[in-house]
């Protein structure tokens, strides 16, 4: 089976055009860049984004998502994305800024002005109902 054949695109799953992180989680779940996911792709993300998967699995999948730029931090610019997309631009740059920086002043614990996963996990442990809303429902 050397050939990979993508069943699924992101027009294809109606339940994500609503979602303001629907490119980014496709990204995530798919090798394929263009926007194309296998069934195997497809079942891992209704797995990792279920009811019953762990705290741990999800954390590293919001994680994954919230890094816009891929460097494996969330750093301002990935949390100025995802404000953005979580209030539609509806927030000024202040707010934004004011936000950012409350969010690094809790979560940063080394204090290198960005979150590491290890950050991130610590800041969902604050945060109980990330675990109930972090999901899709079938």
């Amino acid at each position: 089976m050397g050939n990979k054949q993508s069943v699924f695109t992101e027009e294809q799953l109606d339940e994500y055009q609503e979602n303001p992180f629907h490119q980014k989680i496709l990204q995530v779940f798919s090798e394929d860049d263009q926007g194309f996911m296998t069934f195997n792709e497809f079942l891992n993300m209704f797995s990792a984004l279920s009811n019953l998967a762990s705290n741990n699995l999800k954390a590293y999948y919001a994680f994954k998502i919230y890094d816009f730029n891929s460097d494996n931090f969330i750093c301002q610019s990935d949390l100025e994305v995802m404000l953005n997309k979580l209030t539609n631009k509806e927030l000024s740059d202040e707010e934004i800024q004011l936000v950012c920086s409350k969010i690094m002043e809790e979560g940063d614990l080394d204090g290198d002005g960005r979150l590491s996963l290890a950050d991130f996990e610590y800041m969902i442990t604050r945060a109980p109902d990330f675990v109930s809303t972090f999901h899709i429902r079938i």
